[in-house]
């Protein structure tokens, strides 16, 4: 007997069908959640160097292109050979690439961990001279007894949080360093899948539109494949900007504090310049910690790097971050601080990072799902109509 798989009935039937598979399936997730980790774990494990990979392409994809677009284009134009372009293009990236690592750790990463060395070292005499002026100012004060033993106490209390982070620093810093370190082979491999992807990127992406034109009818395709360019342009823009943004402001925070003799100059500007990379609240962020930090040496000086931080961060944000970033992200601080705080929740540092671009390119799918709704009915898309 021949279905009609366009009768109404038949129709609910299958759909009702499959969200009881969809169902059943996040139960199952649902209720063995710490075994579907693991299944997780171990497929993301030994996909590790195709995922490295993947993300190291993504991200010098942005210096070969510069190669290709403004060196070799014009120096290599009467050469017909494409490939010998990309060769020479990524020959020239990966030589960046290194030249860019080698400079790290030979110059910042010996200071840095010297700053973090004397930093441990040295909290328990900052701890004990603040401890001392404490005393000293709350005895000319004359702090009634009770409010003296309250102060005391929560004093007590993060002088003890403190100088259990940092005992803990130092190990957790060998960890990480074992880490990399045990992660060597899949970081090559992964350099070894990102040329090779990088050397046939068209082909890669003809595949991708080959097949995804095979599944899909031409218009959903094309929705695929404009939804893909996007998520392309908002990441790609993001992050390729926001890393030379932040590049930018680490050295030029290095100098100026170097000038200004700040304490620990090599460790502070390391800490903002990677906590900028987070929008919007990065310079935050990276400000308090290192705020505290300098305040143990000397509170003049920790009021000065808090001058000089907002002046830089004014500069940033009006000179140096719109000429890279371009237009702003098109969200309130409302949606940015709600995607910071569910992305860095679930996925950590990274999910601070990539948080918000993720969360505009959702945002952007929801709002033309919306206008177009709103369209079929007739309705002004303006949200300033609906006050």
């Amino acid at each position: 007997m021949k279905v009609n798989w366009n009768s109404k009935y038949t129709t609910i039937a299958v759909y009702s069908f499959i969200v009881a598979v969809l169902s059943t399936i996040f139960y199952l997730i649902a209720s063995e959640v710490n075994l579907f980790k693991i299944q997780v774990s171990k497929y993301i494990n030994t996909l590790q160097p195709i995922i490295i990979g993947f993300v190291m392409a993504y991200i010098f994809n942005f210096i070969l292109e510069f190669f290709e677009e403004y060196l070799l284009d014009n120096i290599l134009s009467k050469m017909k050979s494409r490939k010998l372009n990309r060769i020479i293009g990524i020959i020239l990236t990966y030589l960046t690439v290194f030249l860019l690592l080698y400079l790290f750790l030979n110059f910042v990463l010996p200071q840095l961990l010297s700053s973090i060395i004397g930093l441990v070292n040295d909290i328990p005499d900052y701890f004990m001279a603040v401890n001392n002026k404490i005393n000293d100012f709350t005895n000319e004060l004359q702090i009634q007894e009770e409010y003296y033993e309250i102060i005391l106490v929560k004093w007590n209390e993060f002088v003890d949080y403190i100088l259990r982070f940092a005992t803990n620093l130092i190990p957790k810093l060998g960890n990480l360093t074992k880490n990399i370190l045990s992660s060597i082979w899949n970081i090559v491999l992964g350099v070894i899948v990102s040329i090779y992807l990088l050397l046939d990127k068209e082909k890669f992406k003809a595949l991708s539109k080959k097949i995804t034109i095979s599944i899909f009818s031409e218009k959903n395709a094309n929705r695929v494949m404009e939804l893909v360019r996007r998520s392309d342009s908002i990441f790609g823009r993001f992050l390729s900007g926001k890393i030379l943004d932040s590049l930018i402001i680490g050295i030029l925070t290095f100098i100026i504090l170097s000038i200004a003799k700040i304490p620990y100059a090599t460790l502070v500007s390391f800490i903002i310049g990677i906590t900028n990379i987070i929008p919007f609240f990065g310079p935050f962020i990276g400000a308090i910690p290192s705020f505290f930090i300098i305040l143990f040496v000397s509170p003049i000086k920790a009021l000065w790097f808090l001058i000089i931080i907002l002046i830089i961060q004014q500069i940033d944000g009006n000179i140096i971050g719109p000429k890279i970033l371009g237009d702003s992200l098109g969200i309130s601080a409302f949606w940015i601080l709600f995607s910071l705080l569910v992305a860095g929740k679930i996925f950590g540092f990274v999910g601070l990072v990539i948080g918000v671009p993720l969360f505009v390119f959702i945002y952007s799918i929801i709002k033309d799902i919306v206008e177009y709704r709103l369209n079929k009915k007739g309705l002004p898309k303006d949200t300033k109509e609906y006050y």
